[in-house]
């Protein structure tokens, strides 16, 4: 499995360290809240608002360098879209490995 890095991030900020710790931070908050809220429309059968919650989610998955994760996240939106779950283990193993790393930030 891919692993997040700051690849992007470094090239985003072009050396620019304050930059740099401003994304990484809006990261940090966002990304908790985001999830949370995925996994709350999930619970709820809500697979619609799951799949813009997952549309959020993968902007950020695809700064973290995560290029396969990114198409993974497209396909679990659509099948959300579709009323389809398939796909769900996988992009949660994903929100699993960016917030591990985010607490090694």
């Amino acid at each position: 499995m891919e692993k997040p890095n700051q690849s992007y991030i470094n090239n985003l900020s072009g050396g620019d360290e304050a930059f740099k710790q401003k994304l990484i931070e809006v990261i940090k908050k966002e990304f908790p809240e985001e999830k949370q809220i995925y996994f709350d429309n999930y619970n709820a059968k809500n697979y619609k608002l799951a799949a813009d919650n997952v549309h959020k989610l993968k902007h950020k998955i695809s700064i973290l360098g995560l290029e396969k994760g990114y198409e993974s996240a497209i396909t679990y939106e659509n099948n959300l879209e579709e009323g389809k779950t398939e796909g769900k283990d996988q992009f949660e193993a994903i929100l699993n490995s960016i917030t591990k790393y985010l607490e090694t930030l």
